[in-house]
């Protein structure tokens, strides 16, 4: 059912099916599995910035470690006390978080020092992300292979209010439309179809990119899915009902397929910002450092064969259209765009799942060096190819996400 033009775009799904699918995506996978690319730092002890988890057994502690003994009901600590169902429900899921969301941080010495070595730059003035800071005690290296994208046990209330928060407080959209997800609220998309034909340009694409990475954090979920949970074997594999769900055309009344095109247009933008930003890899001082002379370079021929081809395809979405109208008008609005990204990335800090919270910083982190990509596009014209790009600037774990995001689409 997913099919056809994409709006706001010149583009169609079959095009960028055939293109990802047969081209990109197998080269990309190979790079995402090398060194550079597969350890992510990261803070996932920051408080949420927003609201105190105020839960018996708050999931952020249980994902890693058990619950402080203080903070579970008396029933459940007491084997002489008789369990109420919801006691007994709250220690199942603290016990099932801890199990499927268990961070593996474990990187060998050897990796450890390559990965000190890696070359830091940092460059906040125009960034939509609210970064960790890399150099906190609690910043830690994760090895992002050994901890896939997958459920682990996090849902119910303490999500919702992620989403509800992201979208109600921090997305420009109508307030008639409530929880983009629920299904069986038909006057939600019936709202958002008059919304988006008196809406600018810039604030539907806001609304779609968010969407879209909504929408491919729950496929996410749902194709690695916890099928069975014997003591022998753990089976993960596609849950289609959990999907259908979530995009059934009826089951969503309408809204599901809108939502699966916001992915497409959320590529769309991604790949933008990969084409754009081919001057500042090509720089030959510039280098994919891990301390592997031979592999480093390999690293960095595959890297550029990837952004050559994404500069190659043939319907590119035209950011021109963004900001073009009043000048004082365009510079309120972008910074009203960045300022709401910024607040998004902050969000993740409140996820109470450690490894949501991972592949959520990250790819949040990802679509916010996207968008820093696209509004730089002056200084990145204007890097020399020689010497330090004062003007544009990535950081590590700005590629490294970036790199990532877009695999995950």
């Amino acid at each position: 059912q997913v099919t056809g033009h994409l709006d706001d775009c010149t583009c169609d799904v079959e095009t960028i099916d055939a293109f990802n699918n047969y081209k990109l995506f197998p080269r990309l996978n190979e790079l995402l599995e090398s060194d550079y690319f597969r350890y992510y730092k990261v803070n996932l002890k920051k408080p949420c910035p927003f609201w105190n988890e105020n839960s018996h057994c708050g999931i952020r502690d249980c994902a890693v470690k058990p619950c402080p003994s203080d903070k579970v009901p008396d029933g459940i600590r007491s084997g002489s006390y008789k369990y109420s169902e919801e006691a007994n429900n709250h220690a199942e899921e603290c016990e099932e978080a801890k199990r499927l969301g268990a961070v593996d941080g474990s990187l060998s010495e050897e990796t450890q020092q390559a990965v000190l070595q890696w070359t830091q730059h940092d460059d906040s003035s125009d960034s939509f992300c609210e970064a960790d800071d890399i150099y906190s005690p609690d910043a830690e290296y994760v090895d992002l292979l050994l901890n896939p994208e997958r459920y682990t046990g996090y849902k119910g209330p303490d999500a919702w209010k992620i989403w509800n928060s992201i979208y109600e407080e921090n997305c420009f959209k109508p307030h008639n439309v409530k929880r983009p997800l629920a299904s069986g609220r038909g006057e939600s998309f019936i709202y958002l179809t008059k919304w988006f034909s008196s809406v600018c340009v810039e604030k539907r694409a806001f609304y779609k990119l968010i969407s879209g990475l909504h929408a491919s954090i729950n496929i996410h979920l749902s194709a690695r899915y916890l099928l069975q949970d014997t003591w022998s074997e753990k089976k993960w594999g596609p849950n289609v009902t959990e999907f259908q769900q979530r995009f059934d055309e009826v089951l969503t009344r309408g809204e599901g397929p809108r939502r699966l095109k916001n992915l497409y247009f959320l590529y769309l933008i991604e790949l933008r910002a990969l084409s754009k930003v081919l001057p500042f890899f090509e720089r030959p001082g510039f280098q994919l450092y891990t301390g592997s002379k031979g592999h480093d370079v390999d690293m960095k021929s595959r890297l550029l064969e990837i952004l050559r081809l994404a500069k190659s395809f043939p319907l590119h979405f035209d950011e021109n259209s963004f900001f073009a109208g009043n000048k004082k008008e365009a510079a309120k609005l972008k910074e009203e765009f960045r300022l709401h990204f910024k607040n998004i990335s902050k969000i993740m800090d409140c996820v109470g799942c450690f490894k949501c919270r991972l592949w959520g910083k990250l790819q949040t982190q990802g679509l916010g060096t996207v968008l820093k990509i696209l509004f730089s596009e002056n200084l990145i014209e204007k890097i020399p190819e020689s010497g330090p790009s004062y003007g544009f600037q990535l950081t590590r774990q700005e590629i490294v996400a970036l790199f990532n995001a877009f695999g995950r689409l």
